[in-house]
């Protein structure tokens, strides 16, 4: 059901909440109108040392340096000697760590502070810090010019290295690698691509060092050479990790800012959101939804009822007590805070908070307070842990709240840049990020089965209804969809205690459940940049590759070195490879097992976490190799977990790397105690393998009975069987229930590594092409093949595909006799568009084919170019400046970015009537005579229905060239005029939707010759 009122309050309160955090933002950050000469660090003039403590002075310049671990160490530097911290503390958790010793020399150009694992120098003409690895030879990162500072800004400048890789900053959307970019480190409004909603004063490199930099302040970080990161303040205050892993940096900067909270269990299934206090409805009504989920067959964990402004709620204590009894929680939206939050929490029984913009939206210190109130109020009021949803969240939030990506629009191009923004999270310690399913506003069947299915291999997600056409519910749209969104939600309750346990392993480490694959293949390149910018892994075993297109097919799947098995019919692969042409309907998800897995998962059908602990767990089993896994259990709702109430079970599988063999599967123990554990248990075993085995055995030779069909084996207490015919081959193991406090072993004996077809050879084949081609103008690509197998490939043979009409010329050798194993090759061509080429995006498939053992295979590499009109404008040469703009989150610049999912919007308070204009300087003069305007792509307010359009040589004096109507669409609308000079264009709308001026794009063209 759509409700109105609460959101047109909504919409005039969010207007008010950005113009006026606005305005304090910009109080906060002391603008100049002259711009300000820079000071730079001078000489080191004293030197002082006091255990792990050192003093530098340049001047009444004074720098401290302090090593709290061997891989730890904080810079401070006070321009006028005074050293401060306006963070009062609040985010840094823990710095009083166990003294370590160091020490320093004076080495001549530098002093030299040592470490066990680092070399910390000093230089002395002028003051620049270097980090070298414990030989004092292997640098890790330097300055390139001294740390520099205005009144209101403090930069520090560093080398960049050939093929360095950054990743964090928070919450970036689109975005999980940084380099050759700049990222805002700021509060932000803009919850679609280019935004960063929940931002962190945190990045990490791949040369194996992280920088927290201990502020509330905003920054800017550059990733281009020379790096320069600035935060908005004058003082310097940044605490160094060396990993030299990613994992390694993550664990120090979480021990320094709070691990990542540990999740209630009902917290990591689906929540649902509406207002249900309004438009002739009381909050009870909200058991209406609820039946809906059991009615329908669909596990909830938890249920905000009053998300909308002004919605508040009635009956509270009724409402809850009636979600409790259908196994799910109350939660509340929170638009101004917790005046009534411990009759809530105590009363009527409320365990979960989302906090949204009216209450955090100034961000900084004030978001991070709230999110800890809001967290601490459910924890001081009763025995549950504190679950919070919120945006604006900051370095030290990951300890208090999941951090949403804000309100998005249902579309296909917000499942993809949603993609790489929460794997990319996780790379700031980020543990729980999500945005609603199918966003908030608009959608679709299709979009929302797509962007459901891979949110449920996350370990956090919620729908938010009332907005949209259609209300969110996973059954709303009816069949097939209904059926397609209950097995992925059942998959994700099912893997309930494979995320659990790795929600554990990120309460321990900050190290995250979903992850950029750099976390787990730091090594290979083709994980740090957009190769793998589009999937993710939950946990080390699942590779998700998300559809996010409208399309039946999925390209350019990166895997890894290694074995992976597609989990929906269990075909091998051998990586590293790319899969291109991977048959995708809508019902299936491009989902691989890493070969050696062992998942534990819920017995099926089973919604209920108390019930789940009592019945079989079944382990799926991917064996190749020797490979572990600890399962963590907890009474999966209070906080007894800190005080030691847990238990781990610990499972280990040996079986062959490839080929036949045994298989072992060793079952320990479930150590420790908690309140709900199991006493005895019985486990299901799937074992994925390609050859059924002679006999299975339990223990040192208790040999259990082989049932010839599935209705035999499931009607048994225990025993084995074989489907020959499931993914590959599956052997289904059932044990009696047991004893929980003692291990145990089975074997099967004459068995196989993992099943399946006969795996192709690892074979990598990349494209390198120009991000961008003129008709006409001959451009060169480069095709590269890497034989990743174990074996000589034969006849190795590499080509283009191009669009038809498009001419190639080969500039090298493009066949090879032998590549021997870990060997590469690479081919080059010239490739010409024909002059008549359209501009727009157009695919260039690179082709190996070759072979390998008598067989004949082929790996390929698809990649886009785009076709540039010559007469287009280059927009990044262009400024603009406006009348009228929503200072911070939509400026003029927007207009000229490229991006059609930002834009120029003037003022959104309405107080700046139209006409109101945008002037683009065109960084020249040209002879120009058509221009296109895209209007914003998200919403209607302010798209120009009336226009006029200036042109000008000096930007003083403007003609007017053109004038008439646009239709209130979408579509992008142009006007033509009479060939003419222009340095600049000026945009006059005369008319807008709802009294406002907006523009996704404007772009200008040069008169064709």
């Amino acid at each position: 059901m759509i409700k109105t009122k609460g959101r047109i309050l909504f919409l005039l309160m969010i207007c008010f909440l950005l113009i006026g955090t606005s305005a304090v933002h910009a109080k906060g950050q002391n603008t100049k109108s002259k711009k300000e000469e820079a000071t730079t660090i001078g000489n080191v003039t004293d030197i002082s040392a006091d255990g792990n403590t050192y003093i530098f002075s340049a001047g009444k310049t004074k720098v401290r340096v302090v090593f709290y671990e061997h891989d730890m160490f904080r810079i401070q530097m006070a321009p006028d000697g005074k050293f401060t911290d306006p963070t009062k503390g609040k985010i840094v958790l823990k710095d009083d760590l166990p003294s370590i010793k160091t020490q320093w020399d004076d080495a001549g150009d530098y002093y030299k502070i040592s470490s066990k694992h680092v070399v910390l120098r000093v230089y002395k003409h002028p003051m620049r810090f270097a980090l070298y690895k414990d030989d004092n030879k292997t640098l890790i990162w330097k300055e390139t010019k001294g740390l520099t500072w205005t009144d209101d800004k403090t930069v520090q400048t560093l080398s960049r290295g050939g093929k360095e890789q950054f990743f964090g900053g928070g919450m970036q959307n689109g975005r999980f690698s940084h380099r050759g970019e700049k990222i805002n480190i700021s509060t932000s409004y803009n919850w679609n691509n280019g935004g960063h909603p929940n931002p962190s004063p945190f990045y990490m490199s791949t040369k194996g060092y992280g920088v927290f930099r201990n502020t509330f302040a905003s920054g800017t970080y550059s990733f281009n050479d020379p790096v320069k990161a600035s935060e908005n303040e004058k003082r310097f205050d940044a605490y160094y990790f060396y990993g030299p892993s990613l994992k390694d940096i993550l664990d120090g900067y979480t021990e320094l800012t709070g691990r990542p909270f540990m999740p209630p269990i009902y917290g990591l299934e689906l929540g649902d959101s509406d207002c249900y206090n309004e438009d002739g409805e009381t909050t009870t009504d909200a058991l209406k939804i609820a039946d809906g989920y059991k009615k329908h067959d669909f596990p909830a964990g938890w249920m905000l009822v009053n998300d909308g402004y002004g919605c508040g709620y009635e009956n509270l204590e009724k409402a809850g007590k009636e979600l409790r009894d259908r196994h799910i929680q109350l939660g509340l939206w929170t638009e101004d805070g917790l005046k009534n939050g411990k009759w809530e929490v105590q009363k009527a029984g409320v365990r979960v908070r989302k906090l949204d913009v009216a209450w955090v939206g100034p961000g900084y210190e004030f978001a991070f307070d709230a999110a800890k109130s809001a967290f601490d109020n459910i924890e001081a009021n009763s025995n549950s842990r504190g679950f919070v949803w919120m945006v604006e969240g900051w370095a030290g939030t990951q300890r208090h709240a999941v951090m949403w990506t804000g309100d998005q629009t249902g579309s296909w191009d917000n499942i993809r840049f949603t993609i790489p923004t929460i794997a990319g999270s996780g790379l700031s310690g980020m543990a729980y990020t999500a945005s609603d399913v199918d966003g908030i506003f608009g959608g679709s069947p299709e979009t929302y089965v797509r962007d459901l299915q891979w949110k449920t291999l996350t370990p956090v997600l919620m729908t938010m209804s009332g907005w949209a056409p259609k209300d969110k519910q996973p059954w709303v749209y009816g069949e097939p969809y209904t059926s397609i969104n209950r097995k992925y939600l059942d998959l994700h309750e099912r893997l309930l205690p494979y995320i659990y346990s790795y929600a554990d392993i990120a309460h321990e480490t900050g190290v995250p459940p979903v992850r950029s694959l750099v976390l787990e293949y730091p090594n290979d390149p083709n994980t740090w940049d957009d190769t793998t910018k589009y999937e993710f892994m939950l946990g080390e075993s699942f590779l998700v590759a998300p559809v996010y297109k409208d399309s039946k097919e999925r390209n350019g799947i990166y895997l890894p070195k290694g074995t992976w098995v597609d989990y929906w019919n269990g075909k091998v692969y051998k990586g590293p490879r790319l899969i291109n042409n991977y048959s995708a309907p809508l019902d299936k998800l491009p989902l691989f097992v890493k070969a050696g897995a062992i998942v534990p998962m819920r017995a099926p059908n089973t919604n209920d976490y108390d019930r789940a602990q009592q019945r079989p767990l079944t382990l799926d089993l991917y064996p190749q190799g020797n490979s572990d896994f600890s399962l963590y259990m907890d009474d999966g709702v209070t906080r007894e977990y800190k005080e030691g109430a847990s238990a781990k079970q610990h499972i280990k599988m040996s079986a062959p790397k490839k080929g036949r063999g045994n298989v072992k599967i060793t079952v320990g123990a479930l150590k420790g105690k908690f309140a709900g554990k199991p006493e005895h248990r019985g486990y299901e075993l799937t074992l994925h393998t390609g050859k059924k085995p002679a006999n299975v055995a339990m223990g040192k030779g208790e040999k259990l009975k082989q049932y010839k069909s599935r209705d035999a084996f499931d009607k048994a207490d225990n025993g084995w069987f074989y489907d020959k015919h499931d993914r590959g081959g599956i052997v289904h193991v059932k044990t009696t229930p047991m004893s929980v406090d003692k291990p145990f072993t089975i074997t099967l004996h004459g068995t196989s590594s993992i099943g399946g077809k006969e795996a192709d050879p690892a074979a990598l084949t990349r494209l390198q092409a120009p991000d961008k081609l003129t008709p006409a103008k001959p451009a060169e690509v480069k095709a590269t093949f890497l034989n990743g197998s174990d074996a000589d490939m034969k006849n190795v043979d590499l080509s283009l595909d191009l669009p038809d009409g498009w001419s190639v010329q080969p500039k090298t050798d493009t066949n090879f006799k032998k590549v021997k194993n870990g060997q590469k090759v690479t081919a080059v061509f010239t490739v010409t568009a024909p002059d008549e080429t359209k501009e727009g995006i157009y695919s260039i498939i690179a082709r190996a084919d070759f072979k390998q053992r008598g067989r004949e295979y082929s790996a390929s590499e698809i990649d886009d170019t785009y076709v540039i009109n010559p007469y287009k404008i280059p927009q990044s040469q262009m400024t603009a400046s406006a009348t009228s703009e929503q200072t911070g989150s939509d400026p003029a610049s927007h207009a000229i970015d490229g991006d059609p999912n930002t834009m120029w919007h003037t003022d959104w308070s309405g107080s700046d009537h139209l006409p109101q204009s945008i002037t683009v300087d065109l960084g020249g003069t040209y002879n120009i005579n058509e221009i296109k305007y895209l209007p914003r792509q998200s919403g209607t307010n302010g798209i120009i229905t009336k226009y006029k359009l200036y042109v000008s040589t000096d930007g003083k004096n403007f003609r007017e060239v053109s004038s008439g109507t646009w239709d209130n669409d979408k579509k992008e609308k142009g006007a033509t005029f009479n060939a003419i000079d222009a340095s600049y264009i000026k945009l006059e709308a005369i008319e807008g939707v709802n009294g406002f001026a907006s523009a996704a794009e404007i772009n200008v063209f040069k008169t064709k010759k």
